[in-house]
């Protein structure tokens, strides 16, 4: 019997990779079980990061911390797969913009709001400089990871697989469109957010383990 053994190199690459698919399902995850769980969570009326607050706000501010984490491997483990050629500098820099994005929203707990936690006014409250620059710092990540979405594409564009490069672009279009929406602070877009989210992690979770089957 014989057995192949990849170059250490190449396990390493494929185990950072990995990261790519493992940060979407712990993420949504965690987040859609606190969501079901936490008293006065309405997840068609509230923002994830809203989950920070309250007596359980730990555990979100630890999912983002750690997803953030993993995250920045994966950009990592994707920087050794797409160089030379194009997108090979800034898809990683941007993908692990994103991941910092989430760690510095960590840092930042969001503002209570609209309710939540329990005991919160029903609405918008004062932003507190906290507050601010959690909405910063998740602006900046998800507008990165938007960004990686387009240069991804022409990534692949260049390798000729124009089915993965269409689907790279229609990801950054639709979060892009379900970013907008949330920011005008209108509660009925935040589903539709979240569904973009899951399309975004889906997207990157597919990203990866296209690479890992190329890594060499």
């Amino acid at each position: 019997m014989t057995t192949t053994a990849c170059h250490p190199a190449t396990a390493t690459t494929r185990s950072l990779l990995g990261y790519g698919v493992v940060a979407g399902v712990v993420y949504v995850g965690v987040s859609l079980a606190q969501a079901a769980t936490r008293e006065g969570f309405d997840i068609t009326r509230h923002a994830w990061s809203l989950l920070a607050n309250g007596p359980y706000g730990w555990i979100q501010t630890a999912n983002l911390a750690l997803t953030g984490l993993m995250v920045l491997a994966f950009a990592w483990g994707l920087r050794r797969t797409l160089r030379p050629g194009r997108g090979a500098r800034w898809a990683p820099r941007l993908i692990a913009g994103y991941g910092a994005g989430m760690l510095a929203a960590a840092v930042f707990r969001a503002d209570p709001a609209m309710g939540f936690p329990v005991g919160t006014p029903d609405g918008p409250v004062t932003v507190t400089l906290t507050g601010s620059l959690h909405l910063v710092s998740a602006g900046i990540g998800f507008l990165c990871l938007i960004a990686a979405c387009f240069v991804v594409a022409s990534r692949y564009a260049a390798e000729g697989r124009r089915g993965w490069a269409a689907y790279s672009r229609v990801t950054g279009a639709v979060f892009l469109a379900g970013f907008a929406g949330v920011t005008t602070g209108r509660p009925a877009l935040t589903l539709a957010f979240v569904g973009a989210v899951i399309a975004a992690w889906t997207w990157m979770a597919a990203v990866a383990i296209d690479r890992y089957r190329t890594a060499t």
